[in-house]
Formats: structure tokens, C-alpha cells, sequence
């Protein structure tokens, strides 16, 4: 049988292209195992535009693309009775971790847990600098304690190295650009059942053109006051956050008009940021699977993965999830958004609370896990 990552290192060298994927979010079918049903294809939650894989060429785009990123502001939702009614029916759906937390341990009795953390709206807070989004010491603090009970990886958007000088921790896995730049542990790991280290570059041939149109995007964006891009080595991030909502019209066609000349990219987008990726069959999905793989939990009947995050590309890592029948995922959000979760928490405080809670049961009880 032919491994996930021998998979994955042949899907890198052939440099497999996606195709285009049709606007929507496909919720993932409930297979036997699972630890909670999803929610009903049919919830009645306030409508969002999801643009899955945003399309660049003419007005119309624009205009569905400009609708979209407004969309994904959740300071656009004005509460109003109905808003209420449609966040008590969505909490039904997708509860909180915090309060189901016995059952999710009685969920993985028996079973290896392994965690994977998303890192900005996660464990730190999205702030408007995202050179700036700094994890406070008692959520530094608290994953170091969650490495020690259980495997840990970052999963992210960012730059690995960047992310890394956020977290400062050598015990964890880290896998940046959206899984597309993944390294194991500095200082080893205890829970790894492979000797081997762990480095997978799948989108390596791309990086001269990433480099090209990030300076082009600097260049053709730097008249929109507030826009700022990051290069995340295997990705591109174009930050909205501090652009005046008037001006987004104006930097969708920007941000258009560089992309479409690279028909080897594709644009996504996230929480108040566009993203431009490698068009391979890589994602933060397939970066989850490769890491279980990697840790030696391959075809294993007795692994629970967790995957906390509160982005549209955490979704990807979600649906696997859902699709394995394995573990769960924790969708961080104040605002009802369509998800392939099972739980909910607010913000990154719930998120160092529920870790807190996991490594508290984790040392009271050690010898029965």
C-alpha cells in the first residue's frame, strides 16, 4: 500500500493542478464513528456569500468578490432579533466545546488525541497589524503544556518561520503557507512513533513566481491606503483590514489585474484577507492527514484528532475530519458561519481555556490514557 506521504511527495514533483472550484461550501456527510452528527444540510443561518475559489476575470467578478469580502466582516452584522434566533438555532448545531467537554472526553476514551491549532483568531487575537499578532505569555504557557500530553501542530496560513517566532516553542509541529512548508519538531518529540524528521515543501517549484507577484502586488497596491501584503513563502496574503470598505472595489481590481497573468495561482479568501496560492492539490486538509502520517498514525482505528480554527481555510481540515469519522472539529467564532465543525468556542480565550481543560484531565488521571 502506497503511504499518504509517498503520495503527497510524488502529487509535489508531478506539480498536479487543481481544477476550478465551483462557489460554495459542501458540508461533509456524517459517517458512521463519527463523534456528533453535522449540522442538517438544509440550517436556516443567515445567508453568507462564500466565494470557495474567487474567480478574476470581469465586472461581475469584481462585483461577487467585493460582495464576498464584505461578507466576511462580522462588524457588517447588526444583531437584530432574527440574527438572534439564527444564533441560538446555530449553537444547537455546533455547541460549545467548553460546555460539552465531558462528552468530548468520553468521545475519546481510549483513543490518542492529537491537536491541531490554527494560530491567528486562534491562539492570538486578530489585530489590524498582523506583524503584530503576538500570542500572550499564558497561551504560550498553556500549548507548551498542551505538548507535553498530547502531539501538537500549528497549521496555518503564515510563513512557518514567522508563525514560529510567535510561538517560540521547538516541541511542536508547525506547517505553514497552508500546510505547503512543514517541519517537526527542533528538539524531537515524544509522541512520535516515526525516527525520521519530518521537512515537506510541496510547492518548492513555485517560489520564484510567489516572489515575482509579490512584488508586482506591492507595487500595483501600495496607492490603497491601509492594504498591506505578506509574503508567506509558498502563499500571498493581501490584508483588507484597515482599508476604508470604499476602497475595496478598488483593490479587488488591483489585486485582479496582477493574478490573472498567473494562471498557475489561485485566489481564496479569509478572515479580511485575500489569498494567493500554489494551484496543487495541497491544503490544510491534506497538511492534517500528512502530519498523522508523519507521527504514525496512519490507518489507525485509535487516533482522535482535534483541529481548532476560525477560517474558511480551516474548513478544509474540518470536512477531512468529518469524512474520517475521526476526532472533530472547533470552529472559533462569535458569528454563525456555514462549517464542517462539530463545536464552537468564541474567541482565543475560550481556546486557552478548552487546552487548559485538556491538559487538567490529561495529568489527573495519566495512567489510564
Amino acid at each position: 500500500m502506497v503511504s499518504f506521504i509517498e503520495e503527497g511527495r510524488k502529487m509535489a514533483s508531478q506539480n498536479v493542478i487543481i481544477p476550478a472550484v465551483k462557489s460554495g461550501l459542501n458540508v461533509g456527510m456524517f459517517l458512521p464513528g463519527s463523534q456528533k452528527p453535522p449540522a442538517p444540510p438544509g440550517w436556516p443561518g443567515r445567508k453568507k456569500i462564500l466565494l470557495n475559489n474567487l474567480e478574476i476575470n470581469g465586472a461581475a467578478r469584481i462585483n461577487a468578490w467585493v460582495d464576498s469580502m464584505r461578507a466576511s466582516s462580522p462588524t457588517h452584522l447588526k444583531y437584530t432579533p432574527s440574527l438572534a434566533e439564527d444564533q441560538s438555532s446555530w449553537i444547537l448545531q455546533h455547541p460549545s466545546a467548553l460546555g460539552m467537554f465531558e462528552q468530548i472526553i468520553d468521545a475519546s476514551k481510549g483513543k490518542q488525541i492529537v491537536m491541531f491549532l490554527d494560530y491567528d483568531g486562534t491562539l492570538s487575537p486578530i489585530v489590524e497589524d498582523p506583524d503584530r499578532a503576538f500570542m500572550s505569555k499564558k497561551m504560550r504557557k498553556t500549548v507548551r503544556k498542551l505538548a507535553e500530553c498530547f502531539p501538537t501542530a500549528i497549521v496555518t496560513g503564515r510563513c512557518r518561520d514567522k508563525v514560529y517566532k510567535f510561538v517560540k516553542l521547538a516541541e511542536l509541529y508547525y506547517a505553514g503557507s497552508h500546510g505547503m512548508d512543514i517541519k517537526g519538531p527542533a528538539k524531537g518529540s515524544k509522541h512520535n512513533k516515526v525516527s525520521e524528521s519530518v521537512l515537506f515543501q510541496p510547492a518548492s517549484e513555485f517560489l520564484p513566481m510567489i516572489d515575482e507577484v509579490y512584488k508586482r502586488l506591492v507595487e500595483k497596491t501600495k496607492s490603497t491606503p491601509g492594504a498591506k501584503v505578506e509574503n508567506n513563502k509558498f502563499c500571498l496574503s493581501v490584508h483588507f483590514r484597515c482599508v476604508e470598505e470604499k476602497k475595496w472595489n478598488e483593490l479587488a481590481k488591483q489585486v485582479k489585474s496582477v493574478v490573472k497573468e498567473f494562471p498557475k495561482l489561485r485566489l481564496t479568501q479569509g478572515r479580511k484577507v485575500l489569498e494567493i496560492r500554489p494551484t496543487i492539490k495541497w491544503d490544510k486538509g491534506k497538511a492534517l492527514e500528512f502530519l498523522l502520517e508523519s507521527l504514525g498514525f496512519a490507518n489507525c482505528t485509535d487516533v482522535f484528532p482535534v483541529y481548532i480554527g476560525d477560517d474558511r481555510s480551516d474548513e478544509d481540515a474540518f470536512k477531512i475530519l468529518r469524512d474520517r469519522g475521526q476526532g472533530f472539529g472547533i470552529l472559533v467564532s462569535k458569528f454563525p458561519k456555514d462549517t464542517n465543525a462539530s463545536y464552537s468556542l468564541q474567541e482565543p480565550d475560550e481556546v486557552m481555556d478548552f487546552l487548559q481543560r485538556l491538559v487538567d484531565w490529561k495529568q489527573e488521571t495519566p495512567v489510564r490514557r
